[in-house]
């Protein structure tokens, strides 16, 4: 008769005992179960009015509290948000802004910002005609879209820096209190892509999403909309530099006089 070395029968233990047959493989932890939903985890995805509503048909007073004081929380979140949320959309620009809407926007802090880092702008470099640099600047619109918290511009290439070549068009220059913090050039060069936002995200030009998405506000009824603001919320992040020979571009701001450099 066939022995079934995978039974747990005490003959096959005494084969075992004696190395007759392999010992068996040890039974697989079972996973632990996932943690319970904190009170908060269960109103998260709620808005404030149904947040009300659902306050309106709790079980007691304390929980009626408990919701509220979260809905409270949740509007005051919101209403900081909507105030950082100073853009939304690319800012064309030309040379002689550059410093004011440029270096010296880049200084300015956010409302409530202790930590004063000043605020991301992501400077567009482009050239019509040139088609990657037509598709990366449809992808810089839905990113100033969705990250309002930064501050996108657009100029045009060599109106920017004298006689860039196209070569190296588009181009993104990133500022942050005044300095560059990162530069993306000829973007798109060696075939087509699509701007990574994450990689903004770590350069700090873009914030991560914040926790509620554009559709939620959609949902706000009348009443709340006292409260919040129903500006849309869109956010991101992107790139990566080219290992190309650097040379230095030196330009002038003709309004302020103040000069910039460009690696490139």
């Amino acid at each position: 008769m066939a022995v079934n070395i995978d039974e747990d029968t005490e003959f096959n233990d005494a084969l075992r005992k004696h190395g007759i047959i392999p010992a068996r493989e040890p039974t697989p932890p079972s996973p632990s179960p996932p943690p319970s939903p904190t009170f908060s985890d269960l109103l998260n995805d709620f808005t404030p009015s149904e947040l009300r509503e659902i306050s309106e048909d709790a079980p007691d007073d304390e929980t009626e509290r408990m919701i509220a004081a979260y809905r409270r929380q949740r509007i005051a979140d919101e209403k900081t948000l909507d105030k950082r949320s100073r853009f939304g959309r690319v800012y064309p620009i030309g040379r002689d802004d550059y410093t004011r809407e440029v270096t010296e926007a880049s200084k300015i802090d956010e409302e409530g910002d202790e930590k004063e880092e000043g605020t991301a702008v992501i400077c567009f470099l482009y050239k019509d005609g040139i088609p990657r640099s037509d598709r990366a600047f449809q992808h810089v619109k839905t990113l100033a879209a969705r990250y309002p918290r930064s501050k996108f511009v657009s100029i045009v290439g060599d109106k920017c820096i004298p006689n860039l070549p196209d070569s190296r068009i588009p181009m993104f220059i990133v500022y942050k209190k005044g300095d560059i913090r990162n530069q993306v050039v000829a973007w798109g060069a060696d075939r087509e892509r699509r701007i990574e936002e994450a990689l903004l995200i770590v350069t700090g030009a873009l914030h991560p999403p914040e926790r509620r998405a554009p559709e939620d506000r959609q949902k706000e009824s009348s009443s709340d909309e006292e409260d919040l603001d129903s500006s849309s919320h869109v956010r991101s992040t992107a790139t990566s530099t080219n290992g190309r020979k650097k040379k230095n571009v030196r330009g002038k701001d003709n309004d302020s006089d103040s000069e910039f450099d460009f690696d490139l």
